[in-house]
């Protein structure tokens, strides 16, 4: 079983999200599917199936949180430090076709979100990053073409 390493503010997302799932949605489900109980035959009945169908998802999602959780490798950034990029880095990019400014943090894949500056290390963008220092030029390829960026900054937050 690997290990998913992650932040601590990643860890508490997960846990949120799984208390969340088991006290509120699955007493919610519960009830849908016992309301939906009373009105009868239940091969035809669409509130039941649909009821069902949001129990299966919700359970399979508790699963997923739940090992998740048990293979989580919690890293402390705040007591990460140097110059070398590494999990957990955050660091700022200069576009060196548009010379647009990006802010990243490196992260465990269960809590990326590129949208909030949160790349996953396995992300190509991060791969490319993980072992170079400020003022690195990095090349990726990425999706959407070749990118080339320089490294301005290297912090731990």
């Amino acid at each position: 079983m690997d290990k998913i390493p992650m932040t601590a503010a990643g860890y508490s997302a997960l846990e949120t999200e799984l208390k969340h799932c088991q006290q509120v949605e699955r007493p919610r489900i519960i009830q849908q599917i016992t309301d939906a109980r009373t009105h009868g035959d239940l091969s035809e009945n669409a509130e039941y199936h649909a009821a069902k169908e949001s129990q299966s998802l919700n359970e399979g999602r508790i699963a997923e949180l739940e090992d998740k959780l048990a293979r989580a490798e919690v890293i402390d950034v705040s007591k990460l430090s140097g110059d070398t990029i590494t999990f957990g880095a955050t660091v700022t990019l200069i576009d060196e076709d548009t010379e647009k400014k990006a802010v990243y943090q490196i992260v465990g894949e269960p809590e990326a979100d590129a949208k909030k500056g949160k790349i996953s290390i396995t992300s190509p963008l991060a791969r490319a990053l993980v072992g170079k220092k400020k003022g690195a030029q990095v090349e990726v390829v990425t999706p959407g073409g070749a990118k080339a960026y320089e490294v301005m900054k290297v912090e731990w937050k």
